[in-house]
């Protein structure tokens, strides 16, 4: 025998209400209808599910024992149908993923893409470099649908995000520069070191690569605004100061007369994968639910 989603529906509400009145109002059926419906679908199963009289409704052993069983078949499609709509969603969906830096570490990036495709086949995504004038890359103004960028985040109340990697800080330096020589440098030997420095623009995080935790109040010492790895390098070569980095970024720097050193006394660097809290859109909400499936989980 088949029954209907509608005729579970039904037994499932007057299950809930006992009252076949109050269950009809909440499914939008008049009561006559109701009842008919429900006593078709005790025929077709044989039992009843209801003791009904002038004052009360109550299941019947049968009721209860069906009563589990069809919550999670409604419970079931429910789910089916809320994943197909975010299919559809995501049909022909054009998702633009900003970064400041790669976040290419340890294939991250195509393992979030694969998830994310087995997902939403025909979404497009296209990744974006963005400037470190702007921290957010492309969050704030709208250009960027999601970003991976490195936390603090300004405005971090208007985003979501997700952490991906964690990594201890390294210092860049000259090679001839006296602490390249060490296997690693203390940050109280870098606070009269001039430092690089990220854009005025990028607010919290061009404090943070300073490092004003380790400093006691002394202010660093800027010896050049730095707006891109190239930039950064070549004022490396030129030295015009040292500059704190991600373990990961290290490989943008060291191309020869460059070296990087791990650094005691700061805390690590967070990568994230960070969104607008406000974009409850299903390919939006989907690659942030690939990238979880893929990051390394952090403490």
């Amino acid at each position: 025998m088949d029954v209907h989603g509608r005729d579970l529906r039904y037994f499932l509400t007057v299950a809930e209400e006992l009252h076949f009145t109050r269950a009809a109002e909440r499914l939008f059926v008049s009561q006559p209808a109701l009842s008919k419906q429900i006593r078709l679908l005790e025929r077709a199963l044989g039992a009843p599910l209801f003791v009904r009289d002038r004052r009360s409704v109550r299941l019947t052993p049968a009721g209860e024992t069906l009563l589990p069983h069809a919550r999670r078949v409604l419970e079931a499609w429910q789910e089916g149908r809320a994943a197909l709509e975010e299919l559809k969603a995501g049909t022909g969906a054009r998702l633009v993923v900003g970064m400041s830096t790669s976040p290419g570490r340890g294939g991250m990036l195509p393992a979030i893409r694969s998830r994310f495709t087995d997902a939403f086949p025909d979404a497009d995504v296209t990744l974006r470099q963005v400037g470190w004038e702007d921290a957010t890359a492309g969050l704030a103004d709208g250009s960027s649908d999601l970003a991976f960028v490195w936390l603090p985040l300004p405005g971090e109340r208007r985003y979501g995000y997700l952490v991906v990697a964690e990594e201890p800080r390294h210092v860049a330096l000259p090679e001839g520069h006296p602490l390249a020589a060490r296997d690693e440098v203390a940050m109280t030997d870098l606070l009269d070191e001039p430092f690089l420095a990220l854009p005025e623009s990028a607010g919290p995080l061009r404090e943070y690569w300073l490092a004003p935790e380790a400093r006691a109040g002394r202010p660093a010492r800027i010896g050049a605004v730095v707006h891109s790895p190239d930039e950064t390098y070549e004022a490396l070569v030129d030295g015009r100061g040292v500059c704190l980095l991600a373990a990961g970024n290290a490989p943008l720097l060291t191309r020869g007369d460059v070296v990087t050193r791990p650094v005691r006394g700061v805390s690590p660097a967070r990568l994230a994968l960070a969104w607008r809290a406000d974009d409850t859109r299903a390919p939006v909400r989907g690659y942030a639910r690939a990238a979880r499936q893929v990051a390394r989980p952090v403490p």
